[in-house]
C-alpha cells in the first residue's frame, strides 16, 4: 500500500477534508476513492500506467479522483479548470490519455472533444454509482504516478513525470522539515494542477493526517472569515494572494484588524512560494499577521529543494537551505562547480528528482549533466549557507502570481492572429503579480487591442494573455536578428 493512504487506517475518522459540500473522513476518502478505483478497473486487472486525465473542482472530488486513479494503477493528469480547449487538448493529447474524467461544470467543455477524439469519457455522476468491488493492484513506488505541466524555454509546455517514489520523497522531506503532523488543519486556496497546491498542501496535509480545507474561488474575506473561526494553523499561499488579503486587512475597521491579527498570531507557520515575495509584501505581512513569511524553492521537475529553516532565522530575499535528503551544487557556464559566494546555475540531485519529460527523451537529456545533476535554469549565489535567487538564465520564463509562464509559447499564439507580422513578450516587475506579461507587436494594418486581448483569451488560459500591448515598427535586435528582449523590456518602462 502506498504511504498516501496510511491515514485513511491509522484514523479512519479523523476528519481529512473540508469543501463547500460537507466535512469527509479518511475512511470516507478511502471509501470515495476505491469506487473510483473498481470504475476505473471494471474489466482489468490494473490500469498498467495508463493516462487519466481528469478536469474536476478542488475538495473532496478532486481528492478521491486522484486516490482512485493511483489505487488502480493509472498516472494521474490533473487539467487546469480554468484552461480553455486549447490548452487542454494539447495536455491529453500529449499525455496519451486514454480515459478522460469531469466534473458537472466542465462536461461541456471536454465532452464533445473526448467523444470526437474516441477516448474514452467519464463524469464524475457515473464514478459515483455503486459498482462491485473488486481487488486493487498492488503499486510499487517505481511505477508513475502524476504527469504536471509546466512552461520551459521551448514554446509548448513539457510533461512532468513523477513516480510514486518521487512523490513520496517530496512529501516526506516536507513533513519533517515543516514538521507536519495530524494535528496540523490547513486551507487549500492553490490550483491543483501545479505541484505547490498538490505536493506541499494537499499531500503534505494528507499523508500526515491532518485536515484540508478546500475554498473554492478564492475570496479573500471568506479566507479572514475562516481564520477567524481558530480553527486553521497552517497557511500556504503565492504573492498575489498575499498582496490581496493585505488589501482586504487594511479595508477592514480598527476592532476588526485587532480580531485578525490575534487569530492569525496563532497560527504555526504561514509559506509563500512558486515565486518571489517581495520584501514590502513580506514587511507588511509580518505587521498583519506576526509571521515572518517561509519562503522556499521549488520546481514542478523536483518538488522542494530550498527551504528557510523553519525553527530559526528566516531571511527576506533568500529562499534558505538545502533541505534532508537534497544534494545542490552550483556551477559556471562551462559546469564547472563554484565555491561559496560565487553566483551559478543551480543544479539538483537526490530521490525527489522527476523521472522524465513525457515523451521528449532529447529534452530530457538535455536537462540532465553527464553525471546526473539536473539543470534547474535559476542562477544563485550562497551568502553565510543560505541560498540567494538571482534569475533566470532564461529571459522567456516569466513567474507571474505564482505560474512560470513561457513567452515563446504567447508568442506562437499571438503570430498565430491574422493582423500581427511580428511579436515579443516579456515580464516586467510588478508589486502584486512579480511580473506582469507584456507584448510589443508589429501589426500588419489596424489593429484594436481590446480585440486582441479578447482573441487572445479565447487562445488560452487567461494568466498567460499580455496585460499590456506595445505597437512597434520593429522589434529591437541584435546583430544574429535575434530580438533583445533586455532592450525590450526598457520599452515598457
Amino acid at each position: 500500500m502506498l504511504s498516501l493512504f496510511t491515514q485513511a487506517q491509522l484514523n479512519p475518522s479523523k476528519i481529512a477534508i473540508i469543501d463547500s459540500s460537507g466535512a469527509y473522513t479518511f475512511q470516507d476518502l478511502s471509501a470515495l476513492s476505491d469506487r473510483v478505483a473498481f470504475y476505473l478497473l471494471q474489466g482489468k486487472t490494473d490500469l498498467n500506467q495508463a493516462r487519466v486525465a481528469f478536469m474536476v473542482s478542488p475538495g473532496i472530488d478532486y481528492t478521491s479522483v486522484q486516490w482512485g486513479i493511483w489505487k488502480a494503477g493509472g498516472i494521474a493528469v490533473p487539467l487546469c479548470i480554468t484552461y480553455p480547449l486549447p490548452s487542454l487538448s494539447y495536455v491529453i493529447e500529449d499525455t496519451q490519455a486514454e480515459i478522460v474524467i469531469a466534473g458537472p461544470e466542465y462536461e461541456v467543455i471536454l465532452k464533445d472533444y473526448a467523444m470526437e477524439k474516441k477516448i474514452h469519457w467519464l463524469t464524475l455522476e457515473k464514478l459515483k454509482k455503486p459498482v462491485s468491488p473488486g481487488s486493487l493492484p498492488e503499486i510499487t513506488n517505481d511505477r508513475g504516478a502524476m504527469i504536471l505541466y509546466t512552461s520551459g524555454t521551448t514554446s509548448l509546455p513539457k510533461g512532468v513525470l513523477t513516480t510514486h517514489a518521487n512523490i513520496e520523497s517530496q512529501v516526506s522531506t516536507l513533513i519533517q522539515a515543516w514538521e507536519w503532523s495530524n494535528k496540523d488543519y490547513t486551507l487549500c486556496l492553490l490550483p491543483l494542477h501545479h505541484v505547490h497546491g498538490i505536493i506541499n498542501v494537499m499531500s503534505c496535509a494528507l499523508w500526515a493526517g491532518a485536515t484540508v480545507h478546500f475554498l473554492h474561488p478564492f475570496d479573500a474575506k471568506q479566507v479572514f472569515d475562516l481564520f477567524l473561526e481558530g480553527k486553521i494553523n497552517v497557511f500556504m499561499a503565492v504573492p498575489t494572494i498575499y498582496f490581496k488579503l493585505i488589501s482586504e486587512f487594511e479595508s477592514r475597521s480598527e476592532s476588526e484588524r485587532n480580531e485578525l491579527h490575534e487569530s492569525m498570531k496563532r497560527f504555526r507557520l504561514m509559506v509563500s512560494g512558486s515565486a518571489a515575495l517581495p520584501v514590502s509584501v513580506m514587511e507588511s505581512w509580518q505587521k498583519i499577521s506576526g509571521h515572518y513569511l517561509l519562503e522556499r524553492y521549488g520546481m514542478t521537475e523536483i518538488g522542494m529543494a530550498i527551504s528557510n529553516p523553519y525553527d530559526g532565522e528566516r531571511r527576506a530575499g533568500y529562499i534558505g537551505k538545502l533541505l534532508s535528503g537534497v544534494l545542490a551544487r552550483l556551477v559556471d557556464e562551462q559546469n564547472q562547480e563554484l565555491s561559496t559566494g560565487q553566483p551559478g546555475e543551480i543544479q539538483i540531485k537526490g530521490p525527489s528528482v522527476f523521472k522524465e519529460y513525457w515523451g521528449k527523451p532529447e529534452a530530457t537529456v538535455k536537462s540532465f549533466t553527464s553525471d546526473g545533476w539536473f539543470k534547474t535554469g535559476d542562477i544563485a549565489v550562497i551568502e553565510d549557507g543560505y541560498y540567494r535567487i538571482l534569475g533566470r538564465d532564461s529571459v522567456d520564463i516569466i513567474k507571474s502570481g505564482g505560474y512560470k509562464i513561457s513567452a515563446l509559447e504567447i508568442e506562437e499564439v499571438l503570430r498565430k492572429h491574422p493582423l500581427i507580422k511580428d511579436c515579443g513578450v516579456v515580464g516586467v516587475p510588478d508589486e502584486e503579480w512579480g511580473e506582469l506579461v507584456v507584448a510589443a507587436i508589429i501589426p500588419l494594418g489596424e489593429i484594436e487591442t481590446k480585440s486582441l486581448n479578447q482573441w487572445m483569451r479565447e487562445q488560452m488560459p487567461a494568466y498567460k494573455t499580455p496585460r499590456k500591448y506595445l505597437i512597434l515598427e520593429e522589434l529591437p535586435r541584435n546583430a544574429m536578428g535575434k530580438v533583445v528582449k533586455n532592450d525590450l523590456k526598457k520599452l515598457f518602462a
